[in-house]
């Protein structure tokens, strides 16, 4: 099966969680299938479409993994949106019409108290050559509809499975404004077509889209793709993500520190059949990924859950993969980073756990501990010192004091480090070196 799928964003601001999801289904599907990837930026909202944005959106995909095949501008192929236009109105598909938006409100309302459907009744199709020239003298300028079939439009859909939308209840759907640029239909319909797309891989808020697009592909002569509307991830509060809304970006979350894989984990196997644990890589999510396992119901992003799948893939982490961002926040040591990386929520944390090692420390002394403490220091034991150190001097002090467990433990791990928890002590203790652990036994 040859594939090709699309990601088409609007370069109106950062992407967040919910639009890396198709993002990154549709990458996990070409990769799945050896398919091309198209990213397909909609930038004809020229009043807030940014280049800054859809650079943004490119430095984002790479960050998470995804690098397209193939990447174009919609801005850049008006000519044939213009050719696709022509082509509708010869075949009487798309009619222009001039009613202004309060006369269209007033025959919803009217509709709507007759207990019709507030579809729009085709008026315009009625108007004379005469008619329109007289309203476009009176200075309106027409907006084009697309004329529906007005049937039911079958479609199997690779998430949803067997689809059907009746045009008959809808509007003939406006392609084209009365200030002559297009609404998002049209374009993609034709970039679509031109561009061989073979799979549109969306959400299911485009479910009823669906059956007007698919009359447009065939009014203009193109192949059909197959659909696949799967579920919309939403936030803690069950609220959709939304770029004017200031959902939190891609960018926000890798600024935080977050691991890209942990990112693309949560923003796609939430709301699956799939656990939410550690994966290799994306083409170990591809291969493992079938979309019949993402879930009809909703897909809630959890917090909690993201900090809890960034720590485990950091605690596994190999030093040569750290290594270089290690070296951009001044630190080195595959030992330091074995040591620590357990205690890892984000990456940047390791900057503050170095802390153990470098100091400063203050340590933490309980009035009750500093006799226990003095004794742990004259029977501190003299270096060379290995993992075996701790047991070695904590069996002594055990020996002599009788204390044991938190007892024990616990005013060592305050005095040394200054906290109540960390890495394995008996570890800490050969980096420390002893005169680390003398400046901060009291």
């Amino acid at each position: 099966m040859s594939v090709t799928v699309r990601w088409a964003p609007s370069p109106t601001g950062r992407i967040h969680l919910g639009n890396a999801r198709p993002a990154l289904l549709n990458w996990f599907f070409a990769r799945r299938h050896g398919g091309r990837y198209v990213l397909r930026m909609d930038d004809t909202d020229l009043a807030r479409s940014t280049r800054e944005f859809a650079d943004g959106i490119e430095t984002d995909l790479a960050w998470l993994g995804v690098m397209p095949d193939l990447l174009v501008r919609q801005s850049e192929r008006t000519a044939l949106y213009d050719a696709a236009r022509d082509k509708l109105i010869a075949a009487g598909r798309l009619y222009p019409c001039y009613e202004t938006e309060d006369e269209l409100d007033r025959k919803r309302a009217r509709a709507r108290l007759l207990g019709k459907p507030p579809i729009y009744d085709r008026a315009a199709l009625n108007l004379t050559a005469e008619d329109r020239a007289r309203l476009e003298a009176e200075g309106r300028q027409p907006h084009w509809r697309f004329k529906l079939d007005g049937r039911p439009v079958h479609f199997d859909d690779l998430i949803k499975g067997s689809q059907t939308v009746n045009t008959a209840s809808m509007s003939d759907p406006v392609l084209i404004r009365a200030d002559g640029t297009y609404l998002y239909t049209l374009p993609s319909v034709v970039d679509d077509i031109d561009l061989g797309i073979t799979h549109v891989i969306r959400g299911e808020d485009h479910v009823s889209n669906t059956g007007t697009q698919i009359e447009i592909f065939e009014a203009l002569g193109g192949a059909v793709p197959v659909f696949g509307h799967h579920n919309l991830l939403t936030d803690a509060q069950g609220q959709g993500f939304s770029k004017r809304m200031g959902s939190q970006s891609i960018a926000d979350f890798r600024a935080e520190g977050y691991e890209p894989l942990a990112i693309a984990i949560v923003a796609t196997l939430t709301g699956t059949s799939l656990s939410v644990e550690p994966y290799e890589s994306l083409d170990a999510i591809a291969e493992k990924l079938d979309f019949t396992m993402i879930s009809h119901g909703s897909a809630r992003f959890d917090p909690a859950e993201l900090n809890t799948l960034n720590a485990r893939l950091l605690h596994t982490m190999p030093y040569e993969e750290a290594a270089s961002r290690l070296s951009a926040l001044g630190l080195e040591g595959e030992a330091m980073w074995l040591l620590l990386r357990e205690n890892l929520v984000r990456f940047p944390d390791i900057v503050e756990w170095s802390k153990l090692l470098t100091g400063p420390v203050e340590p933490v002394v309980a009035e009750e501990d500093r006799e226990f403490l003095a004794l742990a220091k004259a029977l501190l034991p003299p270096e060379p010192w290995d993992e075996t150190t701790w047991a070695h001097w904590t069996n002594a002090l055990k020996s002599s004091t009788g204390r044991k467990g938190k007892a024990l433990f616990l005013p060592l791990r305050l005095a040394l480090t200054g906290r109540p928890d960390g890495p394995e002590l008996k570890s800490l203790l050969v980096l420390l070196g002893r005169t680390a652990c003398l400046d901060r036994l009291p």
